[in-house]
């Protein structure tokens, strides 16, 4: 049974690339394509596609306004289109707080080996998101209560909390970050985006979460109650600098097809962390992290991964499962309590490594 693809964009140009895209697959199809949200309305009632691709700015009836209306009235996969602006990553940021499963970028209209690459990666996302666990959302973020503070004297500035995910993991991610409490350990994070989002992804969380959220410039002291987050064009490594962490920054070639790349980051934590490190693989795609997180728990650190059910796509945390790498699986809603509860009973000064 082949996936169907209802593509959703103003421009016939992307309409016509996307359904050849999609089309040159043979476990996908185009059902049909929609130049705005209300053509697109009734193709979904006569289609019924598996998933649908929407363009983030649309005419006639907001990108955003017409996925808030269809997550709540009937839920579906969405993967959105978005342009390279920095407006064009806010309202993607919005779309995948609204509900949506994943977003790539417009095509460039080319030839050669890009365009082949794109065809790779919107297939990838596209199968990914007909697997996707899709809920029924409301417009707007629920406030969540960061946890208790965690002063206190038994408390090491060495400990560290290490975050990998890809599909889904923006919201995941948010939802982790939103309970941490401000004098949490340093915190870094891998989350897969292509360059230019990871920008507004900080920001955003920056403004909905008690602990300070910056996109990584490397060479930055790793400090309590930060969160610094991998670019979107490089690796974030983690390394020593004396008594101190430090952020690295590395546009080395990509890992398991990306970058940032979680097994570089999870992998440079082993080596400068080892046991004060506690890793943390969320939702996502592949198997990027799963390798890395088994040096990290190699190393002396402790492991957790999101559980199935709450997962939008259980693909990292089943690998990492898989090859013994974590030591608790648990709900996205526990994992923050989790790794807390792990860090106040184990967390006093430990040996340098």
């Amino acid at each position: 049974m082949k996936t169907k693809v209802l593509i959703v964009d103003d421009s016939a140009l992307i309409r016509s690339v996307m359904s050849e895209i999609v089309n040159s697959q043979a476990d996908m199809e185009v059902v049909g394509t929609a130049p705005d949200p209300l053509v697109a309305r009734e193709l979904i009632k006569k289609t019924n596609p598996d998933v649908l691709t929407l363009d983030v700015e649309m005419p006639k009836m907001d990108g955003l306004d017409f996925l808030e209306k269809l997550m709540r009235l009937r839920p579906m996969p969405v993967l959105m289109v978005s342009s390279l602006t920095e407006r064009g990553s806010e309202i993607t940021m919005r779309a995948l707080e609204l509900g949506a499963v994943d977003f790539v970028t417009k095509p460039k209209i080319s030839i050669g080996s890009g365009m082949r690459e794109y065809t790779e990666l919107i297939t990838d996302k596209i199968r990914a998101a007909a697997r996707a666990r899709v809920k029924r959302t409301v417009a707007t973020v629920t406030p969540t209560m960061a946890l208790p503070s965690m002063r206190s004297p038994l408390i090491s500035s060495e400990k560290l909390i290490i975050i990998g995910a890809s599909t889904g993991g923006t919201e995941a991610i948010r939802e982790f970050l939103m309970q941490m409490p401000s004098d949490c350990p340093g915190i870094l994070i891998a989350q897969h985006m292509p360059e230019g989002f990871t920008t507004s992804f900080a920001r955003r969380l920056d403004s909905l979460c008690k602990i300070r959220v910056v996109e990584s410039a490397g060479n930055e002291r790793v400090l309590p109650g930060h969160a610094y987050i991998a670019p979107g064009h490089s690796h974030l490594l983690l390394s020593r600098s004396g008594a101190n962490y430090m952020t690295r920054i590395e546009q080395t070639d990509p890992v398991n097809r990306h970058r940032p790349s979680v097994d570089v980051l999870f992998r440079s934590a082993a080596l400068a962390a080892g046991k004060n490190a506690v890793g943390v693989i969320l939702t996502g795609m592949g198997k990027d992290g799963a390798a890395g997180m088994l040096e990290m728990k190699n190393a002396g650190a402790q492991n957790f991964a999101q559980d199935e059910a709450s997962c939008v796509v259980f693909g990292m945390p089943r690998e990492a499962i898989a090859i013994g790498a974590t030591h608790e699986v648990a709900p996205l809603t526990a994992l923050p309590g989790l790794v807390l509860g792990h860090l106040a009973v184990h967390g006093g000064r430990a040996l340098r490594v």
